[in-house]
Order: structure tokens, then C-alpha cells, then sequence
């Protein structure tokens, strides 16, 4: 006889020995939801639902914080809310580690069904829960589908057969599927699969089971590991990585030769990272391309001292070989600026970009979207070369989003994890910034413990930071 199923709590326990500290993870409603209460209460990763909560544990008792299956749950201390355009954004734009879903059925190719779209019965056919769908060709995978197109790796916990004895891992999936060769590894109530290049692979077995009995279950060919383990179900102990760097020098000494910078800011004496810029020129790393709303204009602007931190000590040291920015110009034409001069000398480049679409841009690069049309620039220079189409008789321009190596930002306060609240007008560029760079450093004026900010008071959720220094209280903006 078979072994006995696995309850849906060892299924939860097996699949967080997939966490890796410091993880983002998003959870699909069902099984998945149960590895928040599995853990221990320091939390360690970043449990992500698309109700908008990041940072959560177990079962909580205020209806207002739930979790993807509609589950009231416990924030954790430094989590915080976010709404469904920024939730949509995390998943899709490659901010995810991990994406642990429930299907109803997973090919031999790493195809899946969502339960959710097996429950609405996309062809009338008995589904998940046994039942015979009502509304024939309906079907409703809700955010598995960005969770899995988005999500570094995708782990499906899923039962092992349906309702009726059915083997849910399949050569083909007999619905249409949600997500197209995504799934790498499976974890059932019976065993746990590898998806390969070559098929599934057989890796460890559930108490009680056999080899035989597995692949007696299993629809798709399964072959075996060289040392198939038996599965175990112990919870590891995860503990959140330090982010907190001790100068802008050891934050910033890994920046590479042409990398692209995210540099936040409006004008510059409130809203940039003058401290981390100091460091980067100190670094001295060349060829980079920065991406700012100007170029080192506060130096000669009437918002700016003359001896203000900005670009330009980049520019002066030779470092920059491109600027993209939406206001390069020194306003005063006598007093050009340093990018201007090494511009029209031939030692930099210029991509000049409207102010909204350079916003736009960035949202869009860190939300993995790859491109969109705007009506900005239509008919001007800054359209020039650019795709255009005419959509109900307007015309649009199309723009691309914008990605970065690394991004450097200004903060009030942050905690530990990296969550950031900002004061006053810096917070304009810099939120958007901190989405779309492969490492954010955050320069803050106060560094605080998880909890000590206000979920609904954080700006930036610390999924988005890597690093953080602490500006020294003797620091001057002024050179």
C-alpha cells in the first residue's frame, strides 16, 4: 500500500527549507500562505502577498492585514503596505527570489494550472475541490501569473493526485496553462521533484512512500536521482543579512568600470546622496553613466550654493563618459556648468529626456515592463528616431523602461532592513530610483531597529535596499 499523504503543514515545513535568508517571496493563495506560520517569529525573509503586506508572519487577528488567501496575519516588525501597482511591480520586475504557488497540475516541462484557475473550471471538467464548474471557459489565475514570470526561482506545493485519484504532474497540462515552463522544483504530499532541462527528476520521498509508488502516481516520465534522500522537514533558522555598510567607501568600492547609475535628487541641496557621492568620486571608477534628473546644475542655479555638492565633482574627476537627464543645462548661460563643459568638449555624452517620461522610464524598468507610449515629445527633437502610433487619432511616442547597476539614494531614516522614510522634497526621484537598480545604497541621517518605523509611514520597503550608510553627523554638503 502506499504511504499516507503528507498534511498540508509538512508540505509548508518542507518547502521553507527552499528560503535562503534575506529572500523576497511571494505566496500564492493556499498551501503556500502556511510557511509564514512555520517560521520563526524574527522572520529573516521578505513574505510578500498580493493582498499589498510585505514582511508578515503567522495568523494575525485584524481583518485589515491579510494575506493572499484572505487570512488575517501578523506583520512582522519592518513591514509595511503597499498597493496593488507597486505589488504588481515587485513581481514582475525581477525583485522576487522565490515564488511558491499551488497548481492543479505541472508538466513534465515546468508548465503549470493554478489551482484558482482549475477551481473557476476553464473547461467545465471536475476540478480542485471536486466539483463541476458552473461557468464553462472561465478561468481565474489571479497574480500566480506575474508571481511565476517574475520570481528568480518558482517552487509548486501541490498534492499529489486530484480529488478523483487523478495524477496532477503531467506530461501536458489539460487546461490552459498560466505560467509556460516556469516551475523548477515540485513538492508534493508524496515527494519533492526536480524540473530539469531533460524532464522531472525523482529527488527525495515522503515517509512511507517508495520509489515505485511515486512514479506508479506520477502521469509524466520521472526518473531518479543518483542519491534520492528521504524528505525531512526541519525549518532552518534564517537570519536577515546586514545592510548597514560603515562609509560610503566600503558601500560603493565594488562599483564597476561603465556602470550605470541611478544619482537621485531635485536641484541638490535636500534631495541628493551627497555623502555617497563624495565616496563614488573617492572610489574613482570611470566611464560611468549616470541617470539623474540634472546633470550638476546646482553649483549655478539659484537653488544651489556655489560650492554645493553635485555632479559635477564626478564630472571634474573624469568619471562620467554619459548623463540621461531632463535638465542638464546650467540656467545661467554664462556660468555653464562642468557636464556642459566636458560635453562640448567631447568627453560625455547626452540623452535628454522630459522630466515626466525620465519618472516614467525608471517606474517602468523597475516594474519589468520593457516599454510604453507617451505622448510626451510628440513632434519635438526628443522624439526623433523614436517609434511613433497613433492611438484613437492621438500620437504617441514610444519610450524605453530604464534598469541601472547600481543607484544611489538619499534617505531620512532607515531601519536595519533597509526600510527608508524620507523627508520633505527627497522624496521625489529617489523612491522611484531605488526600484530599478541591481544594488541600492541609501544614505540616511538616522539608521533605527525593525518596528521602530511606522509601517504606513515607510516610502521604500527594504526589498528594495541592499545596502545603508549612515551619513556622518559632521558631513557638509559644501565643498
Amino acid at each position: 500500500m502506499p504511504g499516507k499523504p503528507l498534511d498540508p503543514t509538512a508540505m509548508a515545513r518542507r518547502a521553507a527549507q527552499e528560503l535562503t535568508p534575506g529572500a523576497v517571496v511571494a505566496l500564492g493563495p493556499g498551501i503556500p500562505c502556511r510557511l509564514p506560520g512555520e517560521l520563526p517569529p524574527n522572520g529573516g525573509v521578505w513574505f510578500l502577498a498580493e493582498s499589498g503586506v510585505v514582511g508578515f508572519q503567522g495568523l494575525g487577528v485584524d481583518l485589515n492585514v491579510v494575506d493572499g488567501s484572505g487570512e488575517p496575519v501578523a506583520l512582522l516588525p519592518g513591514g509595511s503596505f503597499t498597493g496593488v501597482v507597486n505589488i504588481a511591480g515587485i513581481l514582475r520586475g525581477g525583485h522576487t527570489n522565490l515564488a511558491i504557488l499551488q497548481p492543479a497540475q505541472v508538466s513534465a516541462s515546468g508548465d503549470f494550472v493554478h489551482w484558482t484557475t482549475n477551481a473557476t473550471g476553464a473547461t467545465g471538467t471536475t476540478n480542485a475541490t471536486g466539483t463541476t464548474s458552473a461557468t464553462d471557459g472561465l478561468f481565474a489565475p489571479g497574480s500566480a501569473v506575474d508571481m511565476a514570470f517574475g520570481a528568480s526561482r518558482v517552487v509548486a506545493v501541490m498534492p499529489h493526485q486530484g480529488p478523483a485519484g487523478q495524477p496532477n504532474i503531467v506530461s501536458q497540462c489539460s487546461l490552459p496553462v498560466d505560467g509556460v515552463g516556469c516551475v523548477d522544483i515540485i513538492i508534493t504530499d508524496a515527494a519533492v521533484i526536480r524540473v530539469g532541462p531533460t524532464g522531472l527528476e525523482l529527488v527525495e520521498i515522503a515517509p512511507g512512500w517508495t520509489a515505485d509508488e511515486i512514479i506508479a502516481i506520477t502521469d509524466a516520465p520521472l526518473t531518479l536521482a543518483t542519491n534520492v534522500k528521504d524528505m525531512t522537514f526541519e525549518v532552518p533558522e534564517l537570519i536577515p543579512p546586514n545592510k548597514v555598510y560603515a562609509t560610503a567607501i566600503e558601500a560603493l568600492k565594488d562599483v564597476p568600470e561603465g556602470a550605470v547609475v541611478n544619482v537621485d535628487g531635485f536641484a541638490g541641496p535636500g534631495g541628493m546622496a551627497h555623502y555617497l557621492m563624495v565616496g563614488l568620486r573617492d572610489v574613482g571608477v570611470k566611464g560611468l553613466q549616470l541617470i539623474s534628473n540634472t546633470a550638476g546644475i546646482a553649483r549655478m542655479s539659484a537653488f544651489g550654493a556655489p560650492n554645493i555638492i553635485d555632479h559635477s565633482i564626478l564630472v571634474e574627476n573624469n568619471q562620467v563618459a554619459k548623463a540621461t537627464a531632463s535638465y542638464p543645462v546650467s540656467p545661467s548661460a554664462s556660468r555653464p556648468s562642468a557636464f556642459e563643459e566636458a560635453y562640448n568638449r567631447g568627453e560625455t555624452e547626452l540623452e535628454v529626456v522630459p522630466q515626466g517620461t525620465l519618472a516614467e522610464r525608471l517606474r517602468s524598468g523597475g516594474a519589468g515592463v520593457a516599454a510604453f507610449y507617451t505622448p510626451t515629445g510628440v513632434g519635438t527633437l526628443l522624439a526623433e528616431g523614436k517609434e511613433t502610433r497613433t492611438i484613437d487619432g492621438k500620437e504617441y511616442v514610444l519610450e524605453m523602461g530604464m534598469r541601472a547597476d547600481f543607484c544611489i539614494i538619499r534617505g531620512h531614516k532607515a531601519d536595519t532592513l533597509g526600510n527608508v522614510v524620507y523627508k520633505g522634497t527627497s522624496r521625489n526621484f529617489n523612491p522611484v530610483m531605488a526600484t530599478t537598480a541591481r544594488i541600492t545604497v541609501v544614505e540616511v541621517d538616522e539608521i533605527v531597529e525593525p518596528g521602530q518605523l511606522g509601517p504606513e509611514e515607510i516610502v521604500t520597503p527594504g526589498l528594495f535596499v541592499d545596502r545603508i550608510v549612515l551619513r556622518p553627523p559632521d558631513f557638509s554638503a559644501y565643498l
